[in-house]
């Protein structure tokens, strides 16, 4: 096993649990995470939420428990490059989405809506809320009691108000402190994932095609690369090792960026990484290549109208769900009500209460439970 960096996570450097534990016999503390968020509720659970695509769109279309997978993948092999803790890394990548919505972005932002006026709903806040209290399976806690830098990597954005709401977890947002390199790693292990994995989807629906794509240069330059080396191949084995280069230059390049930058920087220590600026980062070259991928994917297939049409059905079930459930908790299941009946002495935070029950009941939803969900509610004839 290649000896970690200095300025890695190690058991040595990690603040721990919040509840202390026996040590596991043999795995390190963050196999021990990686195992929980793994045999989590909510882990199953993302088979079937959405990526883009609506689960039952079709069985080859990306999950949000294959795109975990495909984050960990990637985010393993850029750690072991550059000597940091893969355990942590694959722990922190497995666990990122599972506070997501049902229907991908467009759950999340009818969601927020609703909670407009009970301080708001954001995905990844959602998943540390998930490890941290929902997650029911131990006796002598709640959720999954995962190691802080876990946590902190879950956690890639906070809005001020809610870091001081977080204790020592939020005040990297306060202090202007960087997390550990594992968790910087993550944030753009998962932008790689769901930019080219989208490409590879987008084409497989027909919504996108190879011609609009190549008026995008990282994608034209790659499939022409494909082109020459075998001229006759086509369909999706070009699509796949089109995707497949792309993939593999990105990770290049922010493995070499990244060195970069540390060396410049020097980082002693994980304590150095926390007050170093970002570290971990691809070049100006391919930033800009990746801000042209995304626009393009915004532009044609987020925005496409038949996308446009299952988002639009998607923000009314969330809608209608939450305005149903906040009109009448006993609709909720019996756990969640106890949840909404929290702080009922003061009106407002009575409110506040349901309202978060209600949100942590619609998130935890996968695709298919709450399209059922609606229709038992709203639907003539339905139970």
């Amino acid at each position: 096993m290649t000896e970690l960096a200095c300025y890695a996570v190690c058991v040595a450097n990690s603040r721990g649990r919040a509840i202390a534990e026996p040590p596991a016999a043999e795995r390190s503390e963050f196999q021990r995470d990686r195992d929980r968020i793994i045999h989590s509720t909510a882990f199953r659970r993302l088979e079937y939420k959405t990526q883009v695509f609506v689960n039952h769109e079709g069985d080859l279309f990306r999950t949000r428990l294959t795109h975990s997978i495909e984050v960990a993948q990637i985010a393993r092999g850029i750690a072991r490059a550059l000597r940091l803790n893969e355990d942590l890394v694959e722990a922190i990548a497995l666990a990122h989405d599972l506070g997501h919505t049902p229907f991908g972005h467009a759950g999340q932002d009818a969601l927020n809506a609703c909670m407009r006026n009970y301080g708001g709903f954001e995905h990844n806040l959602q998943s540390l809320r998930t490890v941290d209290l929902l997650e029911g399976r131990y006796a002598a806690f709640d959720g999954l009691n995962l190691c802080f830098e876990t946590r902190e990597g879950i956690l890639k954005h906070c809005s001020p108000e809610r870091a001081r709401e977080l204790g020592e977890l939020g005040l990297r947002f306060l202090e202007d402190r960087r997390p550990s390199l594992e968790a910087q790693i993550c944030n753009l292990a998962d932008e790689i994932a769901y930019n080219n994995h989208d490409v590879d989807d987008g084409l497989r629906s027909g919504l996108i095609t190879l011609e609009q794509l190549d008026q995008v240069d990282t994608f034209a330059r790659h499939v022409l690369e494909v082109r020459n080396e075998h001229p006759a191949i086509a369909g999706r084995r070009l699509i796949h090792e089109t995707v497949r280069r792309m993939i593999n230059a990105q990770v290049l390049d922010l493995i070499n960026e990244t060195r970069h930058r540390i060396a410049a920087a020097a980082p002693s220590s994980l304590e150095a990484v926390h007050t170093a600026p970002p570290l971990v980062a691809f070049s100006q070259g391919m930033h800009a290549q990746q801000r042209s991928l995304k626009v393009f994917l915004r532009d044609q297939l987020y925005r496409h109208y038949q996308v446009l049409r299952m988002t639009n059905k998607a923000r009314r079930i969330v809608s209608d769900l939450f305005g149903a459930f906040m009109a009448e908790p006993a609709l909720l299941p019996p756990q969640y009500q106890q949840m909404a009946l929290a702080g009922q002495s003061a009106e407002i935070f009575q409110h506040a209460a349901k309202a978060r029950a209600v949100a942590d009941y619609i998130a935890g939803m996968t695709d298919r439970y709450a399209i059922r969900e609606h229709r038992r509610l709203f639907a003539v004839g339905e139970i």
